[in-house]
């Protein structure tokens, strides 16, 4: 796991710690006020960033204003025909453009003019006028040992990791090695020698940086300040791996955003000789609200992955508790069990809500379709799982014993052969999740098996089975099915329950 524990974020928290810290608030929650911070000074950052570009896109305006009044001018006059379509395309061209810096601009003018409206942001814009590059500053002097830096990031970081490790336990995440980048700083240097020495880092306008062909901008490698960036990093921690585990693969499993941070990555360190490993970019989508945007919380804040756990948890527990008290007989569910179901189908219906999609498309998160009892979600799965294990214990037989009779399996009806059939396709569906490192072709599959099991639950009696021959055989391909299901799940890191 490459952690993040040394880049311009901590800049901007040593930063905002310096100068805006709630001395009160931060004994209390430490994480929580680092995050308030980080907020704070990236929300003047942004601003500043408004004020400055905000003239740039006022000139614009005007510049396409111009162009696009004399495009419609030469389409008034042009003559009729080809000359004619010519210059009616190019006008329109000329006002989609201006449209599109007029919307720019706004929403340039709007950041601006909210700051100004609010008082106590204007002082501090007032108070510290070149917030990036006090972060920057900040950053360096970390980087380059600075005592004072050094220190309140080893007071920073433990909470911080903790925080992080504690919504890992919630997962049942584990990881074999936990490297950040600060791992990798005193590398990051000699790496840098190497390239200067192969003739592949060469300095432009104060910056170390590697051309490549087929990009149009260089991969900078060293900033004119003397700063390490992303790719310093990402090469000395390739180094590191190839030194340390000689790889025959790395997978970079990181949003779609830094799809073109890691093209270049990958043609540099080719270009390196490292040429024999598969190095690929498992990107990923976007989770949206129902608006078709990122989600976000009423308030307007994006929502954290505490609170879609906290969320799905809920949300299962109303679901446990509904199909629980609607059982023929009465309730079966102690207030603990339903708690601990509820549990275990939260953030299975999370992970699998996530897991099933394309991974490179963004989704609409819904915590009412993914712990939906129809459908391909998670919960759907574990009900098939729990009905299996409701028949083995309503008929009160022990698989392990059913497991040792031999030839007990015949699959005579249609529904039989075809749930048959479906569970001799896992290892297939292993391999097609693999081929590209697509989940989804696991759930896809988990899912045809769990609605083909539910045919045969509807058409085959399995208890109540002709004869003892068709009961046993009916018996092994219910425990058959409950074990690929469990099996399939655990691989996407997701647990099942016996009851629900």
């Amino acid at each position: 796991n490459h952690l993040g524990d040394w880049g311009t974020q901590f800049g901007m928290i040593i930063y905002g710690y310096k100068h805006f810290v709630d001395a009160a608030a931060y004994e209390r929650q430490p994480v929580v006020e680092l995050g308030r911070l980080y907020r704070l000074v990236r929300q003047l950052m942004d601003v500043q960033e408004a004020q400055s570009q905000l003239p740039v896109a006022v000139a614009k305006v005007e510049q396409l204003t111009q162009s696009s009044l004399a495009a419609r001018e030469a389409a008034a006059v042009a003559p009729a025909g080809e000359p004619l379509k010519r210059a009616e395309k190019t006008a329109r061209l000329a006002a989609d453009q201006r449209r599109s810096a007029e919307a720019e601009r706004d929403s340039w003018q709007a950041r601006c003019e909210a700051a100004a409206r609010d008082g106590e942001l204007s002082a501090r814009l007032a108070a510290h006028p070149d917030v990036e590059t006090s972060v920057l500053r900040e950053t360096a002097k970390l980087h380059a040992g600075d005592a004072d830096n050094r220190r309140l990031w080893q007071t920073f970081l433990p909470s911080c990791r903790a925080d992080i490790q504690r919504i890992y336990d919630r997962l049942h995440v584990t990881f074999d090695h936990e490297l950040g980048e600060s791992f990798y700083h005193e590398r990051c240097a000699p790496v840098l020698e190497a390239l200067q020495s192969a003739g592949m880092a060469v300095d432009s306008q104060g910056a170390l940086c590697v051309f490549l062909d087929g990009f149009e901008t260089p991969m900078i490698v060293r900033k004119r300040d003397g700063a390490y960036l992303y790719a310093t990093t990402d090469l000395a921690t390739l180094q590191y791996r190839v030194e340390t585990w000689q790889p025959a693969a790395i997978l970079y499993v990181v949003d779609f955003r830094q799809s073109e941070h890691f093209a270049k990555l990958f043609a540099a360190v080719r270009q390196w000789g490292y040429t024999q490993i598969d190095l690929r970019h498992i990107s990923f989508g976007t989770v949206l609200g129902k608006d078709g945007r990122p989600y976000k919380t009423r308030s307007g804040d994006t929502v954290g992955l505490d609170g879609l756990l906290d969320e799905a948890v809920h949300k299962a527990h109303e679901v446990v508790s509904q199909n629980d008290d609607g059982k023929p007989d009465g309730p079966e569910l102690s207030a603990e069990q339903r708690q601990h179901i509820a549990q275990v189908i939260g953030m299975a219906a999370l992970k699998y809500a996530d897991l099933s999609q394309n991974r490179t498309s963004d989704y609409e998160y819904s915590p009412e379709k993914m712990l939906s009892l129809q459908g391909n979600t998670a919960t759907y799965m574990q009900y098939s799982f729990a009905r299996v294990h409701g028949i083995f214990a309503k008929g009160n037989i022990d698989p392990q014993v059913l497991r040792q009779r031999p030839e007990c399996l015949h699959l005579t009806s249609p529904a039989e052969r075809s749930l048959g059939l479906a569970l001799l396709r896992f290892a297939e569906a292993l391999d097609d999740a693999l081929s590209d490192y697509r989940p989804n072709q696991l759930t896809q599959y988990l899912f045809d098996l769990a609605k083909r099991f539910s045919t045969f639950f509807e058409e085959c009696p399995v208890l109540r089975a002709d004869t003892p021959a068709e009961r046993d055989s009916r018996l092994m391909l219910c425990d058959l099915t409950a074990r690929t299901i469990q099996q399939g799940l655990e691989l996407l890191g997701i647990q099942v329950v016996q009851k629900m």
